[in-house]
């Protein structure tokens, strides 16, 4: 799973930084690379977060079957709020903004 063809919408192309798209891959490579299962369905909710006056991008990392989340804590250029889903159809794997599915 994950091991195929990667694409993206144009949503995620004009809304989301290049890299916050290649840390969400890395994410689920990591989890791969691991012996990790994965559900064909990864989910990214990214926030902008505020902590002692510093602003910085927060993502959960999430699937539902095996259960699996993780939070990570980012300082890049650009902050959003988005909610991204990663398919696996079998063929090739698509990124795409949840209001995109």
């Amino acid at each position: 799973m994950f091991g195929n063809d990667r694409y993206m919408t144009i949503g995620v192309q004009y809304e989301i930084p290049v890299e916050l798209q290649l840390f969400m891959w890395y994410c689920i490579d990591t989890l791969k690379e691991q012996g990790k299962e994965l559900d064909y369905i990864q989910v990214f909710e990214l926030s902008k977060e505020r902590a002692d006056d510093v602003l910085y991008q927060n993502i959960e990392h999430r699937q539902e079957v095996p259960e699996y989340s993780m939070t990570y804590r980012l300082f890049p250029k650009e902050l959003i709020d988005a909610k991204v889903f990663v398919i696996d159809d079998g063929d090739h794997s698509t990124m795409m903004l949840s209001n995109e599915y």
